[in-house]
């Protein structure tokens, strides 16, 4: 037994010496607060704060949530690039087509050696939109006889022992419909006369035909070419008559 007044000793001694444990009537003079850990990340470096919840995550063996995957560079190409549109390289193969001549020193077997699908994609389907006259249908059929008539002329150049491509031949005769395009506001100039525009329909096509011929017929035809020439002269033919609506 205790005398009269004497503290009572706490019924639990604190074995910790980081807690203390007081009694309900001494805690309303007790005051403070509770600070966060100020943690640090060392990242290359540098120091980096991290939360509680970020420390609390880490410790667990969580912190693979907290990670972020680093940007790719190849995801953040040019459009242009991402779809392999070279315009610089376009533009050589449009001015090659247009001046065949060798004198001009073009370099025009790159039309042929190194093809592409968005330069010929792009001028079938101007071609077919100045060919429209209000029926849309034009459209499809330019673009179905670009890709069939390609095959075929791809198919008869093997046949006859070329060493050519599909994706060649279709490059070639693609950007060669330049011509076409380059005659087709001529034509509604002098429409009316008919035998003016009857000869610059010719030199559209004979324009057309030699751009194409003279890259896809090679000298191992020898012999043979005209029998590339002629049919490659004839898909031109197509395309205008399909242009005039003939």
């Amino acid at each position: 037994m205790q005398p009269p007044g004497a503290q009572q000793p706490p019924l639990y001694a604190p074995s910790n010496g980081d807690f203390t444990f007081v009694s309900s009537a001494d805690a309303e003079d007790l005051s403070g607060s509770i600070t966060t850990p100020d943690v640090k990340l060392n990242l290359g470096g540098e120091f980096i704060k991290e939360s509680t919840a970020t420390t609390f995550l880490r410790q667990r063996g969580y912190g693979w949530l907290l990670e972020v995957e680093d940007d790719d560079p190849e995801d953040n190409k040019p459009l242009l690039e991402e779809l392999d549109i070279d315009l610089k390289d376009i533009y050589y193969k449009i001015r090659c087509v247009l001046m065949p001549m060798p004198s001009l020193g073009f370099n025009r077997q790159v039309v042929r050696d190194n093809p592409d699908f968005w330069g010929p994609l792009a001028v079938v389907l101007f071609f077919s939109m100045i060919s429209l006259y209000g029926q849309f249908k034009v459209v499809s059929w330019i673009i179905t006889i670009w890709i069939f008539g390609s095959l075929t002329i791809f198919l008869l150049a093997r046949v006859l022992g070329g060493e050519v491509a599909y994706g060649q031949v279709l490059g070639v005769i693609g950007y060669s419909l330049l011509p076409l395009i380059v005659i087709a506001p001529v034509l509604l100039v002098v429409g009316s006369f008919e035998v003016v525009s009857t000869l610059i329909k010719l030199f559209g096509v004979f324009w057309a035909a030699y751009s194409a011929a003279s890259l896809l017929v090679g000298e191992e035809f020898k012999t043979k070419k005209p029998l590339l020439i002629y049919p490659i002269f004839l898909l031109y033919i197509y395309f205008l008559s399909l242009y005039t609506g003939v």
